[in-house]
């Protein structure tokens, strides 16, 4: 049976989560530790997690197909980690360095691609199925899984729909840009706004816009008009089956998606097409605590080969 299992790695910002999962996908064992910060501590925390959770599972790393998911640009050929900030990390050659640490073949994708793959599992999506993941987290951005694969785009900027300007005179993104989706809709977007550092802001401002406060009333709505363009962008760019919402803003739960339906409530009221897309229908909320991005890397090891080589930041 172990020959069957499959290791999945998420290296984020804060933590290191891995997890060893069935051929069923249920979840064997799992370990967490705090990420490394610079070359030799990525690796070593991501040597060390591997290790722990398959002593838990009673395995060796070589017994597993391994996936690892990451931030920044990720060539999935090589495995070749690029412009990862918040882990210190410039060019790192990941697979390689994991590949001869461990004797196992090792799988590298970005942390959100990663994701949408491990949603579009535990969601239990039918094999043939189209679906996008929308990740409201620190940044905007969105996964895409079609027919059970992931797409990457020509040169993997397939979901990179942060970048997309929606108001000209929305708040300025740190990509220089006026008014995008992660401007006004991530939760580092929103800190900015607030003026405020990222732990919370989000839940202050939807608490201060109930109190009345203009400032906050105005960052809520676009919240709110943001996540539901971003729905929409989704739908009638790549009209995936369901947009599933995860990410740290998703559990808010009723009080994010009451908002984006409103909005949808409106542009259907005016517009006959829109209306016959179903949004509200279409739209999904992840539930709350499962390990996406690590059971998603789980799967990159039985997922098709990349046709591309990079995937993006």
């Amino acid at each position: 049976m172990s020959a069957r299992l499959r290791l999945g790695v998420d290296i984020g910002g804060t933590k290191t989560e891995a997890v060893v999962v069935t051929p069923a996908g249920d979840i064997l064992a799992q370990a967490r530790l705090d990420s490394g910060f610079g070359p030799d501590a990525v690796v070593a925390t991501t040597l060390d997690v591997i290790r722990r959770v398959c002593a838990d599972a009673g395995i060796e790393p070589r017994e597993t197909s391994i996936g690892v998911g990451i931030p920044g640009a990720i060539d999935t050929r090589t495995g070749t980690v690029s412009h990862a900030i918040n882990l210190g990390l410039e060019h790192l050659p990941l697979r390689s360095q994991l590949r001869e640490a461990l004797g196992a073949d090792v799988s590298i994708e970005n942390d959100v691609n990663a994701a949408a793959l491990g949603a579009f599992h535990i969601m239990k999506r039918p094999a043939e199925s189209s679906m996008a993941y929308l990740n409201l987290g620190t940044g905007l951005a969105a996964g895409l899984v079609l027919d059970g694969q992931l797409w990457r785009g020509a040169r993997g900027a397939a979901g990179e729909i942060g970048h997309i300007l929606v108001d000209p005179n929305g708040p300025l993104d740190l990509d220089g840009q006026r008014g995008g989706l992660e401007a006004m809709a991530s939760g580092s977007g929103i800190a900015r706004q607030w003026g405020a550092g990222e732990r919370g802001t989000v839940t202050a401002v939807l608490d201060a816009a109930d109190a009345g406060d203009e400032r906050a009333i105005a960052i809520r709505t676009r919240l709110h008009e943001s996540v539901a363009a971003a729905v929409r962008i989704l739908v009638l760019t790549v009209d995936v089956d369901v947009v599933v919402i995860g990410g740290g803003i998703s559990r808010l739960g009723e009080r994010l998606t009451a908002g984006v339906e409103e909005v949808f409530a409106g542009w259907a009221s005016v517009s006959p097409f829109i209306a016959s897309l179903d949004l509200p229908g279409r739209m999904l909320l992840l539930p709350d605590g499962a390990p996406v991005a690590a059971l998603g890397a789980a799967w990159l090891g039985t997922a098709a080969p990349a046709a591309r080589e990079t995937s993006r930041g």
